[in-house]
């Protein structure tokens, strides 16, 4: 039988039981009886003078079950917890000394303990001592409340459950107002079990339970997962946000000793919270300032009401704000504190707080004379312990910053400024390039002349925007045009939306039916005619449109079929060609023929595009196989769905992509999704069910970054990033090369083939591809001008129809220039990326028809003609 288990008896008269590691069933349990203690293993023996004498206890401490305890018979149906059972709630176990975290602060905890506060056992208490054992929760049971007040407080339980089914035997109300009483039930929840309501009975009201100080409430079921259910609700509810409170107690205690003075006001002003220090630094009591608005604390002559407009000004951007003011004490004198203000942003991006770090002025001033003699120290202290001091010093002469967008020419200021954004860097928990090359600046600062100096206060004035890729734009009346392409195509719309809002059905998306098209036919099988035409599709000059005419606007299936053939995509995917087949004509039949731009045969140019890229020496050599089959499928796929609209559009509509993408690459997004959504749904069109699955999954990601390449919003990004980390390397290696002209050396492989760069290069290709139409021969850039226009036109239609907001109003039909609008597209867009891909790439026909096409459209725009054509001569 083992040893017995030891038993003590407090002086309250509670009884623990103190089992061996056998001891670890719910009825498990040690009862005594008119001063007898008897102790079975396994069994429950419930007697008369256990059920009427209220002092005793039973609880024990949970442990790892026996084999002897996976079979047990539930009192309540008599439904058999079997070995399957046990392994089964085996595999929903959690690993205990789980993590959660406080803002940058990281927080572990042992398992959740629960106690168990039930006068009687039966299948509801059995139900939730398995349910705590299924999650891996410590479990103790106490049968009276002088018994679970004892239990709580010596262990400190996270969840209590208490039975509230049986007033007989104890109140449930009176046992947790009792729990309530102490100081540990703080962070602590609650639960109430309450029977059942017969259904022709009105529901209790829970306000009862709520007075009494219960968290939640449990109706009765004794079904183990109902149970555990409730408890997993618990802990990563309730429990988790108790816990994070309780860590709040750490927080709050290292500002209490903290020697700045903080203080914490809401989006009002209106204080929350000041420290010790604060209370020391200006003369006041908390209770005399929590409450007040700072609007009612008296304040220094010396503060200018400038000063004060422009420090809300700023906080009230979300930007922090540090400098010096003086503030009047409580006993009347004025001082002079150096101030970081700090926005605390909420839910929503909207500010819920203000944390205040204050300093005495003087004090701080005083730490600048220390930095000469903390550089004498090179010669005593090893480099790493000398720069450590550099740092520490200049984050305290940071104080010196009367505002950090204070632009005073005068020395002393502008030494001060210098070192304004060091609090902030070096405050930093993760240092991103970004930050070593504000560090780098600010180092370079220290020794430069003034006029420097201040030269680069303004390039980190720049770093620090978030727009570091989009150029700045002279004003509206300038370039209209260029301006409305921009807000058209590179923003999520005004966010204005109207009560008529514009919602694309699901019966809208879909342009046709399947039985619409016809059975697609392999590549041996295409007529003649069309195969004439697919003849020349390894030509820049190939001719789209008229592929369009003879395949009866289906295109991409024929042009798709023929170049995924010349790559080996079937034998790269181990898929047939009729799946294949199959799988291009549902992509292209989920293309909008309506859409005079965005439909299969622009998908089809698109392909025909990638694949010349493709094809170019310099491409090939940088990209494997899989990369390739990546871009054919990205590129056939990258516009599925297309609406017709742009994202500003649905965005401004309310639609129903923009509501599922929050706004953010709403099409981009939907057309990726859309794509491996129609492929995966059918086995017979699914081209990547053979494919082993982590090849799979790397293909499937590759082809989704190009497709959201596509967006506009990221599009000078990814032209910056191409440029500086693939075109400039590989310039500066030609230009210091002794290889022959036109040889790639190894430095120049090396760039590209790097993972990071051959992603640019993917990204760049499909960008190029997607709107080359500016490069294309002067007829089809011609139509495509028409096409795209005539796209947007529409939406303007719509959008003054729908009373929402116009996002390009140059492009009205009635008043367009259409020439302007290319001008201006190539401008902003075509030029810079195009070059830097030609120089990648090495595309001379591209860039002649470019320039050819560019002057074109000047023409007319010198002619003050708005149309495609000139006007015919008189």
């Amino acid at each position: 039988m083992g040893c017995a288990p030891s038993i003590h008896v407090s002086q309250s008269g509670v009884i623990y039981c103190r089992d061996s590691d056998e001891s670890n069933s719910p009825h498990q349990t040690t009862t005594i009886s008119q001063g007898t203690a008897t102790t079975l293993h396994g069994l429950f023996i419930k007697t008369d003078a256990a059920d009427t004498i209220p002092s005793v206890i039973a609880y024990q401490t949970r442990h790892t079950r026996t084999n002897s305890h996976r079979e047990r018979r539930e009192n309540s149906g008599g439904q058999m917890c079997t070995e399957a059972e046990t392994q089964t709630s085996c595999t929903s176990v959690k690993v205990s000394g789980a993590e959660d975290r406080l803002g940058p602060m990281r927080l572990s905890h042992e398992p959740i303990q629960v106690l168990l506060v039930f006068a009687k056992e039966d299948s509801q208490s059995d139900a939730f001592w398995w349910a705590c054992e299924r999650a891996a929760f410590r479990c103790n049971i106490a049968r009276t409340p002088e018994s679970a007040l004892e239990c709580f407080l010596d262990k400190h339980h996270e969840i209590v459950i208490i039975d509230g089914r049986h007033p007989r035997y104890f109140e449930a109300e009176a046992i947790c107002r009792m729990i309530r009483a102490t100081k540990l039930s703080e962070h602590t929840v609650i639960l109430a079990v309450m029977p059942q309501t017969p259904s022709d009975q009105e529901e209790p009201s829970v306000l009862p339970l709520l007075s009494a100080g219960f968290s939640r409430r449990y109706l009765e079921n004794s079904s183990v997962s109902a149970c555990y259910n409730e408890l997993i609700q618990l802990e990563h509810g309730e429990v988790r946000a108790q816990f994070k409170l309780r860590a709040c107690n750490a927080v709050f205690t290292a500002l209490e000793q903290c020697q700045e003075a903080v203080e914490i006001s809401s989006e009002d002003h209106v204080i929350q919270y000041v420290n010790p220090a604060f209370e020391k630094m200006m003369g006041y009591h908390r209770g005399e300032l929590i409450g007040k608005e700072l609007t009612e604390l008296p304040r220094s002559d010396k503060n200018s009401a400038d000063l004060l407009d422009t420090i809300n000004t700023c906080i009230k951007k979300g930007k922090e704000w540090q400098g010096i003011y003086f503030s009047r004490r409580k006993s009347g004198d004025s001082i002079q504190q150096y101030v970081k203000i700090t926005p605390v942003v909420g839910q929503g991006g909207k500010i819920r707080h203000f944390v205040s770090i204050k300093r005495p002025y003087s004090d701080n001033h005083r730490q600048v004379h220390k930095l000469s003699k903390e550089e004498k120290c090179c010669g005593e202290h090893s480099q790493s312990e000398c720069n450590s001091l550099r740092h520490k010093d200049r984050r305290k002469e940071s104080v010196d910053v009367r505002s950090i967008s204070s632009h005073s020419s005068d020395a002393p200021s502008l030494q001060n400024r210098r070192y304004s954004s060091m609090a902030r860097i070096h405050s930093m928990t993760i240092e991103a390039p970004i930050t070593k090359v504000i560090n780098i600046i600010n180092a370079a600062q220290e020794s430069s002349p003034v006029t420097v100096a201040e030269a680069l206060d303004r390039v980190l004035e720049i770093l620090r925007t978030t727009e570091l890729y989009s150029p700045q734009l002279a004003s509206k009346e300038d370039d209209p045009h260029t301006n409305d392409l921009v807000g058209g195509l590179m923003s999520d719309g005004l966010r204005r939306l109207s009560g008529n809002e514009y919602i694309f059905s699901k019966s809208a998306l879909q342009n046709m039916s399947q039985s619409q098209l016809g059975v697609p036919v392999p590549l041996n099988d295409i007529p003649p005619s069309i195969a004439e035409l697919l003849n020349e599709e390894e030509q820049w000059e190939f001719n789209i449109l008229e592929l369009e005419a003879a395949t009866h606007k289906r295109p991409l299936s024929y042009l798709g079929l023929k170049i995924f053939s010349a790559f080996g995509v079937c034998e790269f995917l181990n898929c047939s060609e009729s799946t294949l087949r199959l799988w291009l004509q549902v992509i292209e039949t989920n293309y909008h023929s309506s859409n005079s731009y965005h439909n299969s045969t622009h998908a089809a140019d698109v392909l025909h595009a990638t694949a010349y890229f493709l094809r170019k020496e310099r491409v090939k050599a940088s990209l494997d196989q899989l990369d390739e089959v990546a871009a054919l499928l990205a590129a056939t796929v990258h516009d599925v769905d297309h609406p017709g609209r742009t994202n500003s559009f649905l965005c401004n509509a309310g639609s129903e992509l923009a509501i599922l993408y929050n706004d953010t690459a709403v099409l981009e997004s939907h057309h990726a999704a859309l794509a491996f959504q129609l492929t995966v749904r059918d086995s017979k069109c699914n081209i990547f069910k053979n494919m082993e699955r982590t090849q799979f999954r790397t293909l499937r990601q590759a082809i989704i970054d190009m497709v959201l390449a596509t967006e506009m919003t990221r599009h000078f990004e990814h032209v910056n990033k191409f440029v500086n980390s693939i075109n400039k390397p590989m310039s500066a290696i030609e230009e210091t090369s002794s290889n022959s002209e036109g040889s790639d050396c190894e430095g120049q492989a090396s760039i590209r083939n790097s993972p990071e760069n051959r992603l640019l290069i993917k990204r760049m290709l499909i960008k190029c591809a997607d709107v080359a139409n500016p490069c294309r021969p002067l007829e089809l850039c011609i139509e495509w001008a028409g096409r795209i226009s005539e796209e947007y036109f529409a939406q303007t239609d719509e959008e003054k129809r729908q009373g929402l907001p116009v996002v390009m109003p140059v492009f009205d039909r009635n008043t367009c220039s259409i020439p302007k609008s290319q001008i201006s597209f190539i401008d902003y867009f075509i030029t810079d990326m195009f070059d830097a891909w030609d120089a990648f790439a090495s595309l001379p026909g591209l860039m002649e028809h470019l320039a050819e096409n560019y002057k074109y459209w000047k023409n007319l725009d010198e002619m003050k003609c708005k149309s495609l054509r000139p006007p015919p001569p008189p």
